[in-house]
């Protein structure tokens, strides 16, 4: 599950306000309990609260864009039951990925890509989890961070799962980028099952559009299969999470030999 949480801000509208919308995103946590999470533009206290919605039997990781790594954060968290964290890393949107709080795409603030590896421990397989979040204003920015995270899927050995708020509306090129070659594929277009309409993912908290851009995804590596995916445009009481929609997709990542000579059992519930 991907979603852009929003980020509390000083004048709101009452659907803005994160004491009314805190609940809400408890309440979604709790009826979805997705394996691996990912969120977007997130304050500590408002990345806070969402660890204690989860609860103990999550592990999470995340960092914000500034050089402190202070700000707006981006987090990977993940069912610590079945999932167990091997490597993480933080790369900066930037011709300096390396260097904390850096800018060199067109961006005015900087932009963060938090990447884990992780191991299903039921399994035994390994796959890779990219979260990030483009830059809203800035086309450039866009592009120029599309073709670094696509350099940096092309260049791991497992299954990559990159999941984000792209801000690639009609006009953007940023999918074209993220697409090039055999790297990367929208697990929307690719799912086996859509369980909802294809609605737009940015609603702004007014009703979701059907057939609107869809600048939230979940992007995976060709040799993953989707075997469904939707666009969570879930209300309590007439009120929503986030001015986003949040974003699923159920995947299976190719199995692997384990050390024994036989191949990860499927689990079933």
């Amino acid at each position: 599950m991907s979603l852009n949480v929003r980020r509390r801000v000083a004048v709101v509208r009452p659907a803005d306000r994160w004491s009314r919308r805190a609940p809400l995103l408890a309440r979604l946590l709790r009826l979805e309990r997705p394996t691996v999470l990912g969120i977007q533009e997130v304050l500590p206290d408002q990345a806070a609260d969402i660890r204690v919605a989860l609860g103990a039997g999550y592990e999470g990781f995340g960092t914000g864009r500034d050089a402190d790594r202070g700000g707006e954060r981006c987090e990977i968290h993940v069912d610590a039951e079945r999932l167990q964290f091997i490597d993480r890393r933080v790369h900066w949107l930037s011709d300096r990925p390396d260097v904390a709080g850096s800018r060199s795409f067109g961006n005015l603030l900087p932009r963060v890509a938090v990447h884990a590896e992780l191991e299903d421990l039921a399994l035994g397989t390994r796959f890779h989890v990219i979260v990030t979040h483009f830059d809203h204003l800035s086309e450039r920015s866009r592009r120029r961070s599309a073709r670094l995270v696509h350099r940096i899927a092309a260049g791991l050995d497992e299954p990559v799962i990159v999941m984000g708020d792209f801000n690639g509306g009609r006009r953007s090129k940023v999918f074209e980028e993220l697409f090039r070659g055999d790297v990367l594929v929208d697990s929307w277009a690719t799912s086996a099952r859509r369980l909802t309409p294809e609605w737009g993912t940015y609603s702004d908290y007014r009703a979701p559009v059907a057939g609107g851009p869809r600048i939230d995804r979940i992007l995976v590596s060709p040799s993953v299969r989707v075997e469904a995916a939707a666009v969570n445009a879930i209300r309590f009481d007439g009120s929503a999470v986030s001015d986003h929609e949040p974003v699923h997709a159920l995947v299976r990542c190719p199995e692997r030999s384990l050390p024994d000579g036989g191949i990860g059992r499927e689990v079933r519930s």
